[in-house]
């Protein structure tokens, strides 16, 4: 039970999962997938799972993947902040998720802000 309580805290240290209230409902976030390359598709950027509290559907979040002046991919992952997430969760609802229906996860690409 402690190895699990202290992971829990490490994951929220490191900034991969955290809640945010918006429009005053909580939202769940957690990093589903790092920057990757694909040899498919290339270059992959990052991907947030979100969930409303107490939900079950799930949208999933992509971003594209960062790139520096010179046009090379930045193979780190991004900063993450509620300002993102809180811009994600507003997109996403926009695009027609409903965090209380039943069904598969919807994706949804997202610019770097999140919108």
């Amino acid at each position: 039970m402690a190895q699990v309580r202290q992971n829990a805290l490490m994951l929220h240290t490191r900034d991969l999962a955290d809640s945010i209230e918006v429009d005053g409902l909580t939202y769940e976030w957690a990093v589903q997938r790092e920057p990757q390359w694909c040899t498919a598709d290339g270059w992959r950027g990052l991907v947030l799972s979100i969930r409303q509290e107490g939900e079950q559907r799930e949208a999933l979040l992509e971003f594209p993947m960062p790139k520096s002046r010179n046009g090379s991919p930045h193979r780190r992952r991004p900063k993450i902040d509620k300002a993102i997430v809180s811009n994600g969760v507003r997109a996403a609802l926009a695009a027609g998720w409903e965090p209380t229906s039943r069904g598969k996860p919807e994706t949804y690409m997202v610019d770097a802000n999140g919108c």
